[in-house]
């Protein structure tokens, strides 16, 4: 089992089943195993099917990356748009 102490502590901190623990596990260090470029894509993707429309969009997502956890630094409109589109 990769992790399997971090399995064992979530299963253990919060009553999962290890199955469970295990999944929860994978998903948060997928999660965070997102590149800036994946993340921005991802977003984007889903903002648009939510109806947003970019001018929404880009300070949304400048917003966002600047609170996560371990973030790109400083980047702007233009640059998002060159990862979405190219």
């Amino acid at each position: 089992m990769e992790h399997a102490e971090l399995v064992r502590h979530v299963a253990g901190s919060t009553g999962l089943p290890l199955a469970t623990a295990a999944r929860v596990v994978a998903d948060v260090i997928a999660y965070f195993g997102e590149t800036t470029e994946q993340y921005v894509r991802r977003r984007h993707a889903e903002l648009r099917r939510g109806g947003h429309k970019n001018d929404q969009i880009w300070p949304a997502l400048l917003a966002e990356l600047a609170a996560r956890t371990v973030h790109p630094g400083p980047l702007t409109e233009r640059r998002l748009r060159r990862i979405v589109y190219g």
